[in-house]
Parts: C-alpha cells; structure tokens; sequence
C-alpha cells in the first residue's frame, strides 16, 4: 500500500474516493494526525497531514517515530513525502519540483530511531531514498508536465527560523540543493521500519542567499505553496497506478533494511522495547502482529 505524507500545503489527496479518517494507536506516542484512508485509481492508499490539520505542529514537534510506525500499522509499504523547501541554486527556482536523492541532517532535538538501549540495530543510510519510487515520480512528473530535477540534496535543518544567511552561504558552499525542516529524521525511521521511501521538494523560495530575491517570508511561501500544492496532488494521482502494478521486492532491498541490522544478542534484548517493535521490526524479531 502507498502512503503519503504532506507537507505545508498539502493537506488532501485529489481523486481519493471512499475516503475515511482512522486513527492508529502507537507506543511512540501520538502521530501528527489521523490516517485518510480512501482509494485512488482503485488502488488502497493512506494520506497524513505531517503538521497536522490545520498546520497545528511546527518541524521539531512532530512525532516522527509515531507518524511512520501509524503507516506500518495501517499497512503501508512504500511511501511518498511532499515537503515545501527552499532553492539554493539559481536554476532551483520557486515552483520547481526537485526529486530528492540525498540528505544532510543538521537536525538537533528529534528522536532518530525506533531503536535504542536494550535493542541496537544500524540500518545504511548511502542511499538513503528509493530509487523505484523516484523512477514512478519522474514519470509522473513528466506525464502532468511538472517542472522537475531528478537527484539533489535536501539539508534538513531544525528551525522552526529560517536561515542567516551565513548558514545559507554554508549550505551551497557544501553543494545542497534545497533546504527545509521536515525530512529528517523521517527517511532514517522509515529506512529502519523496511519502507521504501521518496521524497518530492517543492521549491517555495530562494532561501536568502539571492542577492535579487527579498529574504525568505511566511508570505513569500504561502503565496507559491497552492500552486505548488495542485501540482503535488497531480504528481501522486499519476505515480500512484505506476507503484500499485509494482508487486516485485524492492530492488534496493528497501524491504530487507533490518535483516543484518540488528546487534544486540537474543538473549540481551530488553522485552518492553521489542515488543514496542512489532510493527516496526516485527518480520526480523519473528513477532505475529495482533
């Protein structure tokens, strides 16, 4: 099953039919907010608002852990992650679609992984993005006529501020290419919950390093973020009957991510955290989903 996470803007799924919200319990806490099940094209897919409705909950207050453990549980297995991002390269410009290939976390104060004391696992994030994913979102990109780069990096920093522009100065000279608060540390969890993950960067601005842009405002987002917002929910109507006809394992072995990364032995393992795992890592710790 497909899942959507949206970002600022997008807060609902066009052509979604038999649609009805479901909210999942997690031992991570509580999840941004409930899940919008429905159908499109036929096919089960499961949408959730990052920020919430309303756009209630800023970058460091989402509940990452709880958000991807919801989709596991609702039986996703492969997801697509909206986010609005600022450019820091003139051929970004706003209204570009950037499929993301590569992250820097520059995160500080979120909650990294499922995993921890009595249970240490390692997951490889080199690649850290699905690139079965990425090849049905360029398709669709180019089906609906979108504006688009393949491959990029995302510097995620942790805000809620936007950048000086020393530290946006300091991000191009590392060679990111868009900048947001929103993607980490949610591909490293959906790495360690066996999901193949893309994202979709939806260039809003030039952050605040063009000499002739002004610097970054809330206006300045908002004004581009519904454009941008049609075109998201156009991208996924077109990629999601590509993904649904998909029923090989996943090339990158996305879907196998934990079978050489648990460390901690058997007989080690603290019981309380294994069992908060069943949805997570429940095919490598052989637990039964009740």
């Amino acid at each position: 099953m497909l899942a959507v996470i949206g970002g600022s803007g997008v807060y609902n799924i066009e052509g979604l039919a038999n649609t009805h919200w479901v909210k999942v319990d997690s031992p991570f806490g509580a999840p941004s907010d409930e899940l919008l099940m429905g159908e499109l094209n036929g096919q089960p897919l499961a949408f959730l608002p990052r920020h919430g409705r309303g756009h209630r909950i800023p970058p460091s207050e989402i509940n990452f852990r709880a958000n991807i453990d919801a989709l596991k549980r609702a039986g996703a297995t492969q997801v697509i992650s909206v986010s609005a991002v600022g450019s820091l390269r003139e051929h970004l410009p706003p209204g570009m679609f950037v499929i993301v290939d590569q992250f820097i976390d520059r995160t500080f104060a979120r909650d990294k992984s499922f995993f921890g004391t009595g249970l240490v696992a390692h997951v490889s994030m080199a690649r850290p993005v699905c690139a079965r994913l990425g090849d049905a979102v360029e398709q669709a990109a180019k089906e609906t006529g979108i504006r688009y780069l393949r491959g990029g990096t995302y510097l995620v920093m942790e805000g809620p501020q936007f950048s000086s522009l020393a530290e946006s100065e300091l991000y191009r000279s590392w060679n990111c290419d868009v900048i947001g608060m929103t993607n980490m540390p949610e591909a490293k969890l959906a790495r360690e919950a066996e999901l193949c993950y893309a994202t979709v960067a939806m260039v809003t601005d030039y952050d605040c390093w063009h000499p002739d842009h002004d610097d970054v405002t809330v206006e300045m987002i908002v004004s581009t973020l519904q454009a941008n917002a049609d075109n998201a929910r156009a991208l996924i109507k077109h990629a999601a009957p590509r993904l649904a006809r998909s029923e090989a394992p996943c090339p990158q072995g996305c879907q196998t991510a934990l079978e050489h990364a648990l460390i901690t032995a058997p007989g080690d393992r603290d019981p309380a955290l294994v069992t908060r795992l069943e949805a997570v890592a429940g095919r490598v710790l052989k637990l039964k989903r009740s």
